[in-house]
């Protein structure tokens, strides 16, 4: 049995475990390598982009980031999050906040550190990516439409890092960051429908708050047409092994989140549509590996 003390660090434990939404973390570093594996760096040997000392500081580098932009999203959206979010802010309330900012400093420091093991570039990306991710979660996420350019953006900035490391400039890679930048894009308007009790309440200006729910529909409508084309030019101009099966599924999904989008009224059925977008985002992530599994065994 756990004493009182152990069950107290514990909690604890889960209650940052929770802010820094470590299991986002987790599919982020995966991403990142069956990225690196596939796509930035398909043409190198396998054992040197797995091994590769400069590629893990870049992943490690990108985790601390993140998780350091998570802790400083939710100590601005403390308020808004315990109308949103009640259960799920009792246990992120465990960690005071001055522990949270402290987590921040910290990680921050450490994702510098280990971008500067890379280059001097790295180091500035990554000082301009934490100053992007403070300005958003301070000023810019209250802005109807740059807040959810400017989070799609900050979203895949981590594939930017590993891209700009590689060098890789092909049609196909700019493909796949389309689809993604979209597909996110669909995941924020999705999140302020879905949050718009709150962000009502906090004076946030979001698009449902501005413009309406109408009109936030009609916007998630033509985001998620341009989505279902972007999935459809990577399944008939480029080569993608037996990834195309995942597109399929992907349009198939998001014509039926479109269907339910439009008979949506209450947050119950806003957060069926941000799961299944979450669904997609995830499952696109594993179905990198199967692009073509005989690349990798050839690499060996």
């Amino acid at each position: 049995m756990l004493s009182r003390r152990q069950k107290h660090i514990l909690l604890k434990f889960f209650s940052l475990f929770s802010v820094v939404r470590g299991y986002n973390i987790l599919v982020v570093v995966i991403a990142q390598y069956l990225a690196s594996v596939y796509i930035f760096a398909h043409d190198k040997p396998l054992k040197s982009v797995l091994l590769s000392l400069n590629l893990l500081m870049l992943v490690l580098a990108s985790s601390a980031t993140i998780a350091a932009g998570y802790i400083i999203n939710n100590f601005y959206d403390s308020e808004k999050d315990l109308i949103n979010k009640p259960r799920k802010t009792m246990l992120d309330r465990l960690v005071s906040q001055n522990t949270k900012l402290s987590f921040y400093f910290v990680l921050n420091f450490i994702a510098v550190v280990f971008a500067s093991y890379v280059s001097f570039k790295a180091v500035i990306f990554f000082a301009a990516y934490i100053f992007a991710i403070w300005l958003y979660s301070h000023r810019l996420k209250k802005q109807p439409i740059i807040g959810n350019i400017v989070s799609a953006i900050l979203t895949v900035t981590p594939f930017f890092a590993v891209f700009i490391y590689y060098q890789n400039f092909e049609k196909v890679v700019f493909a796949h960051a389309i689809f993604l930048f979209l597909l996110i894009s669909m995941r924020e308007l999705t999140k302020d429908l879905e949050n718009i009790k709150g962000d009502l309440a906090l004076n946030y200006r979001t698009v449902p708050v501005v413009y309406g729910e109408k009109v936030s529909k009609v916007m998630l409508t033509v985001v998620a047409i341009l989505t279902i084309i972007s999935a459809a030019i990577l399944v008939l101009l480029f080569k993608i092994g037996y990834m195309y099966y995942f597109f399929y599924l992907s349009i198939v999904l998001l014509f039926i989140f479109l269907l339910i989008l439009w008979k949506s009224e209450n947050k119950a059925h806003y957060l069926i549509l941000h799961n299944m977008l979450k669904f997609i985002i995830v499952a696109g992530v594993f179905s990198i590996l199967l692009i073509d599994v005989s690349i990798v065994l050839n690499r060996i």
